[in-house]
């Protein structure tokens, strides 16, 4: 009884007393307040990346056939890069050398040959005092990088795509650590997607709201690739028949785009979470995909190949001091994300990456951080960026490609072969040259026994005699 009547006493004094401090000038209790040693509380970072999504998949991207409302939103609430590249990659499952190079800031010529303890983005948001958190698909990544966050959980990456309800599993288990977590310390969480890559399977609700009649079949279509680009027999290619035609990418596509709906319906249901927890204020959100894919664009149907369609990819930062509603031209590699992260959060950006900061182009303090892009995949494509020109160069057919992205976006029109252009070919020879010795990419770009780079019908129609099947098999 006597410790009950000290405590509603001892209450009351309190109270008596911060009333009396509440009363007093603003002035003199900053005086009187005494030094405060409460350090600022990092920003939470969430880290949103699908699997196979083109550049041009979400409305506020200028795509006026598809529906994304959640993604569209943060599209308008932060700063958008319209030229992301994946560098390309050593497989044909290029989702692994994008996933690798992503969280260690590398480019694929030495991302593979990293010692265990070489600096990756979840040990840097480890050591910055971050609870990390990843879930996401299973095949085709970076499993060495993905032991280091304090929780990882895999999805069954086949089961997903089937459900018919992609995104789901991850979304419901990222809100529970969302209610659940150390409220005390920041989270960096990795939502690593299996979907819009195929068997891309969603349920009536979201097919219903495209008509595949209606979705406009992209200006590059053609009904096969016009050359052996080295690649043109593998797995994913033989995803739709050859000739390709407008009704089958027409289907492929309102597959595709009821997937990409039904996942952003679950990105939405994150960030509400974000929001019901008091965190989306305090929360840089980075939303990218691993690469694109061509479905119908230059008559393929994978993303095997260097063209913008399949290389480009969607990548925007909103948050806690990054500009609402922004966007620029600068180049930049998905192994840019992880040193910006750090930037961002104040985590230390260890030395030897690849990967280049892209916060000081956020921040209006320049605007750019490289004037060239350089992408490679395999053996067998090359090709540099400068400005709006692009060359891609085929080693094994020693075939050159050189387009006008400004007045040419789709790849149409190739200007290597016209002699006015000469000059302009050897300028970016020259370059890609240079690209290769930056990286270490060791690829004589010219064959002395080039294989015969033209293709028709019958190439398709009898692989073995090509000689070109890939031995590369399983989902890529």
């Amino acid at each position: 009884m006597s410790l009950t009547l000290y405590t509603r006493r001892g209450a009351l004094k309190a109270m008596g007393l911060a009333a009396a401090w509440l009363a007093r000038p603003k002035a003199l209790r900053k005086i009187n307040a005494g030094p405060t040693h409460a350090k600022p509380r990092r920003p939470n970072v969430l880290f949103l990346f699908t699997d196979d999504q083109r550049q041009d998949t979400l409305s506020a991207l200028g795509n006026p056939h598809i529906e994304t409302p959640n993604l569209d939103k943060l599209v308008e609430s932060g700063f958008v890069f319209r030229n992301a590249y994946c560098m390309g990659g050593f497989s044909a499952a290029v989702c692994l050398p994008s996933r690798m190079m992503t969280l260690r800031g590398r480019a694929w010529f030495s991302v593979r040959n990293m010692p265990k303890d070489a600096p990756n983005f979840v040990t840097s948001m480890n050591e910055a005092g971050y609870l990390s958190y990843h879930h996401g698909k299973r095949g085709n990544t970076d499993k060495e990088v993905h032991k280091r966050f304090a929780q990882s959980h895999y999805l069954r990456d086949h089961d997903i795509r089937r459900s018919g309800r992609p995104g789901k599993i991850a979304a419901d288990d990222a809100i529970k650590f969302l209610h659940q977590r150390d409220k005390d310390r920041p989270f960096f969480m990795y939502l690593a997607f299996a979907t819009p890559h195929d068997p891309r399977i969603a349920t009536r609700k979201y097919l219903n709201m495209y008509d595949s009649d209606k979705i406009p079949i992209p200006p590059n279509f053609k009904p096969f690739h016009p050359f052996d680009n080295g690649e043109l027999l593998i797995r994913d290619e033989k995803l739709a028949p050859w000739p390709r035609t407008e009704a089958v990418i027409r289907q492929h596509l309102r597959d595709y785009y009821a997937v990409i709906t039904a996942l952003d319906e679950q990105i939405g249901r994150i960030v509400q979470a974000l929001k019901d927890t008091g965190e989306y204020e305090n929360t840089i959100i980075i939303f990218s995909s691993d690469q694109g894919i061509a479905i119908g664009s230059h008559g393929l149907m994978g993303k095997q190949n260097l063209y913008e369609h399949s290389m480009r990819v969607p990548l925007f930062f909103c948050g806690p001091g990054i500009g609402k509603g922004k966007s620029c031209d600068a180049f930049a590699y998905l192994f840019d994300v992880y040193p910006t992260v750090c930037e961002l959060a104040g985590a230390d950006v260890p030395e030897g990456l690849d990967g280049k900061s892209l916060a000081p182009i956020m921040q209006g303090k320049t605007e750019s951080v490289r004037d060239t892009i350089f992408l490679a995949y395999k053996d067998v494509q090359r090709a540099v960026r400068h400005g709006p020109w692009k060359l891609l160069q085929y080693p094994q057919i020693n075939k050159t490609q050189l387009f006008d992205l400004q007045h040419d976006p789709f790849e149409t029109k190739n200007l290597a072969d016209d002699p006015a252009y000469t000059g302009k070919v050897n300028e970016l020879m020259n370059l890609m040259a240079k690209q290769q010795k930056l990286f270490g990419d060791t690829q004589p770009l010219v064959s002395q026994d080039p294989r015969p780079p033209a293709v028709d019908l019958s190439f398709f129609e009898n692989p073995a005699a090509s000689g070109t099947v890939s031995s590369e098999k399983g989902s890529f």
